[in-house]
């Protein structure tokens, strides 16, 4: 297995939901990917919703995952494949973004907000929405302020690292 392939499965950042909202399928991959986990249709499409219910620990579809799975690459996966950064680098950087996510999740918790999403990535869009609203009508609190700080560094950082923002 190449290095590529261990920072994927090392990382899984895409599949949790904290990079990505969604993952879409194409028509003929449905049938197939039906059999190995949830996925969601809406007139005739269809898209498996990001934490996919098929990473635990790791992709336990990873040989069948569908078809933009096996063909994404985020900045991160390019820049070990190019070279320009180590694999030990790497994973230092998945473990600041996991902690930086487990530092929102926990400031999250503590604030009453009431998210529709089950995914991370779209809690953090919803979230920033919602916070930087209440910036301009000056209702944040001190606690608010932090935790806006704190996506927009994750923002920052999913944009530079990942080449992805939210």
């Amino acid at each position: 297995m190449n290095d590529s392939e261990n920072i994927c499965l090392a990382c899984g950042c895409c599949c949790d939901g904290t990079l990505i909202g969604f993952v879409q399928l194409d028509k003929e991959e449905l049938p197939v990917v039906r059999e190995l986990t949830d996925i969601e249709e809406a007139n005739g499409k269809g898209f498996i919703l990001q934490p996919c219910k098929s990473f635990c620990d790791g992709c336990t579809i990873y040989t069948k995952r569908p078809k933009q799975c096996g063909i994404f690459k985020c900045g991160l996966l390019k820049s070990v494949e190019q070279k320009e950064l180590s694999f030990d680098s790497a994973v230092e950087i998945i473990d600041v973004l996991k902690q930086k996510r487990i530092g929102i999740e926990n400031k999250l918790a503590a604030l009453d907000f009431e998210l529709k999403s089950p995914s991370f990535y779209f809690k953090m869009v919803e979230l920033k929405k919602l916070l930087q609203k209440n910036k301009i009508e000056s209702s944040l609190t001190q606690d608010h302020l932090e935790l806006l700080s704190d996506i927009e560094k994750l923002d920052g950082m999913m944009s530079q690292s990942f080449d992805l923002s939210l």
